[in-house]
């Protein structure tokens, strides 16, 4: 597949023909990233060791899998599409930590941040991850 740069980022038509589990992979990355400037910002003195620990609290598939059951009703019919096609990919993998059904709605959340992110919707991202945070709490 041959991808149509527009202005250094990908088109929504070659963004929708990525595997999900390649917009899993790009979501797992802007996920982290957004949940370790959350914990450096709420525990500056914390040691990155803790930072880390911290940070699983919020990746893990278990984790991953909550958020997003709690999410569902507030997602739109494209938002769902991608949470979907995420939970139903094949990867090649086996959880090690989770079960298949958590691994695989985790899969599907990261596919739908990928989605959010690679489509530069960050007010919607925000909000998303401020319900996480909240969320949080709760689990």
């Amino acid at each position: 597949m041959q991808l149509r740069i527009q202005r250094g980022k990908l088109s929504k038509i070659d963004i929708r023909q990525l595997s999900p589990l390649i917009l899993a992979f790009i979501g797992d990355a802007a996920y982290e990233l957004y949940i370790r400037n959350h914990i450096l910002t709420v525990n500056s003195e914390m040691s990155p060791h803790k930072m880390h620990l911290e940070a699983i609290k919020y990746v893990k598939a278990h984790a991953q899998s909550e958020f997003v059951k709690r999410l569902m009703d507030e997602l739109s019919e494209e938002e769902v599409y991608y949470f979907k096609k995420g939970r139903n990919a094949k990867s090649g993998t086996v959880p090690k930590n989770a079960d298949v059904q958590e691994y695989r709605h985790a899969t599907g959340f990261e596919c739908l941040i990928g989605y959010l992110y690679l489509t530069e919707q960050d007010e919607r991202l925000e909000y998303i991850f401020e319900k996480i945070v909240d969320y949080k709490e709760e689990i």
